[in-house]
């Protein structure tokens, strides 16, 4: 992983959060429709990013990835497709889960390499549903706390 810093989203990341969203999303879900896509973007700009706690990955001034809580719940983890297999998505989720006993979320069924990156984190599914606007099967699963684990150092 290259040399990056995880900080607090601002607004002006919201450019790149949504471009990073997008062409993440093209290569996760190529089995979405183009109109799904234009206007989950905006449910994104609209209503995700105002109302969810983020943190993005920022690497030589440039924002590469950011994930978004909504509570408990992991709302979104993108990490720009060039930069995937760094560990960034990875180093982004122990970030939260540092700071949550337990964290939910909802992966499209269809999206078998994000279901495997989360089963790899320590996540299992608990649930499954038919997404309404998608007509897609999504799985829902939850990450438990790791006893183990050591607190993330402050400063």
């Amino acid at each position: 992983m290259g040399e990056g810093t995880i900080r607090a989203y601002a607004p002006q990341d919201l450019g790149r959060v949504l471009d990073i969203w997008e062409g993440a999303s093209r290569v996760a879900h190529p089995f979405l429709p183009e109109s799904f896509v234009v206007a989950e973007r905006e449910k994104v700009r609209d209503v995700y990013m105002p109302t969810a706690a983020s943190w993005v990955w920022e690497e030589d001034d440039a924002v590469v990835g950011f994930i978004s809580l909504i509570g408990d719940e992991v709302g979104a983890l993108f990490v720009d497709p060039k930069n995937h297999r760094r560990g960034i998505g990875r180093a982004l989720l122990e970030f939260v889960l540092h700071e949550h006993a337990t964290l939910e979320l909802e992966v499209f069924a269809e999206n078998t390499g994000a279901k495997s990156f989360y089963e790899r984190c320590g996540f299992a599914n608990i649930s499954e549903r038919r997404h309404v606007d998608s007509g897609r099967q999504m799985l829902r699963m939850r990450h438990e706390p790791n006893t183990n684990r050591e607190p993330r150092p402050r400063g």
